[in-house]
């Protein structure tokens, strides 16, 4: 493979020095993701109130499950892309490249219409109050129509990931993060734009962020550039990537549509429980990062691995990344039980709201430590394109069981949000235990294997 200097190779070398330095830029670009909507938040709690910072709070569950049903099918071509990279096919490598950015323009445009037609009656769903609806749907309205850069975002920084490059990613999340945040304070303190004014930051640094990543899939030199004139739909390819993102697509798209249910539990608790949910859900985002990088980690890792035939050494892998994730969320533990109402503080400093925010903080976070197991066990199982078990075993778990849980606890304990609380942790208990059987008992690494021999794959686009 050629531009060796940005990409990286990890079917050779030491396996935890690999992990770390590939986990270790997804680990900090997703920090800055995370503080586009985690300024949004700081922002609006201190600068518009806490009706305004529980509208934006609102909106989570509906960004989610739009974006989310995207996100599957953006795995497929970055598993795509990373076995065919594993193998050394450069040809199909090009071929999944220009399929996934088609494909992203078609995805951004549906979601961006669907987004802005249905925001309000998503709303109503969920039992938005009378005092935040408003705010939310304009919040809503605005993200939606900037969908592309946050969907072309992603699949250009996937493609790289793919080919082991996480470092030019984490730069330009950097770089759109800064520009967020100033844009943030100018929309809603010198113009007094309200909700709209960061909504609009927030669309403007992520089409800034989608741009960086086009132009540099178009100036490399590696198999994954993207050629303008050649670009065109693989068919072959758009149907191995359905094959594979499909699953994902369904699991995450109905798992983020269940917290709209989820949400409209919290809703029905007043404006000051949605509020300190909202803060909640925004450091809860932050510590779930390192099991989601070395999680994403763990993907690339395998899927190259299983591309390039070395199964052994995909399987110790894994297990270093498990090792990884309990240990770094392990050590982020007992800061955050212990200033759990300094960090709720940050957020709003209204009393009801940050006893609310820690509340839940306290009551949750211990369990992060079974949420590892089920993140790393489905991404490596994602990595060898096997995407249709984590697909059935997430969506029983925190679909299926969670709404079974919720419905039965908010009747026999009317007006109580104890049992609310443990709403998530319950489905990571599932999710992780069967994740685990599945894992040891399914010959995984032998079933959904998709690279072919370069032979193969020439005749079959030919």
């Amino acid at each position: 493979m050629s531009n060796k200097s940005k990409d990286k190779d990890l079917t050779q070398g030491p396996i935890v020095k690999g992990l770390i330095q590939f986990s270790a830029p997804l680990l900090f670009g997703l920090v800055f993701q995370q503080l586009y909507n985690t300024v949004d938040t700081l922002v609006v709690g201190n600068f518009i109130g806490k009706e305004a910072l529980a509208a934006v709070g609102s909106t989570s569950p509906i960004i989610n499950t739009l974006i989310g049903i995207f996100m599957g099918f953006s795995m497929g071509a970055n598993v795509i892309v990373s076995q065919y990279y594993g193998a050394n096919d450069e040809k199909s490598v090009q071929d999944a490249v220009h399929t996934s950015i088609i494909m992203s323009f078609f995805f951004s445009v549906i979601i961006t219409i669907i987004g802005i037609v249905s925001a309000p009656a998503m709303l109503r769903f969920m039992d938005t109050p009378d005092d935040v609806i408003h705010d939310a749907s304009v919040y809503l309205e605005i993200y939606f129509s900037g969908a592309i850069g946050l969907i072309f975002y992603n699949t250009g920084s996937g493609i790289l990931r793919a080919v082991g490059d996480s470092t030019r990613p984490l730069y330009f999340l950097v770089f759109s993060a800064i520009v967020n945040t100033v844009l943030d304070l100018v929309f809603v303190i010198v113009f007094n734009m309200g909700v709209a004014g960061v909504a609009w930051a927030t669309v403007i640094a992520q089409v800034l962020s989608s741009i960086l990543v086009i132009v540099v899939l178009t100036r490399t030199t590696g198999s994954y550039r993207i050629n303008w004139k050649k670009l065109k739909l693989n068919y072959p390819m758009l149907k191995n990537i359905i094959r594979i993102g499909l699953p994902s697509s369904v699991q995450q798209g109905l798992t983020a549509f269940s917290n709209v249910f989820v949400q409209g539990y919290i809703n029905k608790f007043g404006s000051a429980f949605m509020a300190g949910y909202s803060a909640y859900g925004k450091i809860d985002a932050i510590a779930l990062l390192p099991m989601q990088a070395t999680a994403m980690g763990c993907t690339t890792f395998v899927g190259q691995n299983i591309g390039a035939g070395k199964i052994k050494r995909a399987k110790k892998g894994i297990k270093i990344s498990l090792i990884m994730s309990l240990t770094f969320t392990a050590v982020l533990l007992l800061p955050l039980i212990i200033f759990a109402e300094q960090a709720i503080m940050i957020f709003n400093s209204e009393p009801d709201v940050i006893y609310y925010g820690t509340l839940y903080m306290r009551f949750v976070s211990p369990f992060y430590l079974l949420s590892c197991i089920n993140q790393v066990y489905a991404g490596a199982l994602r990595g060898a394109g096997d995407t249709r078990a984590p697909m059935v075993i997430m969506l029983g778990s925190f679909v299926v069981f969670r709404q079974i849980y919720l419905y039965a606890v908010s009747n026999i304990f009317r007006n109580n949000f104890y049992p609310i609380l443990f709403a998530y942790p319950a489905g990571w208990i599932v999710c992780s235990l069967v994740l685990y059987i599945y894992y040891r008992k399914s010959g995984w690494e032998h079933k959904q294997v998709i690279i072919k021999s370069k032979t193969e794959a020439d005749m079959e686009t030919d």
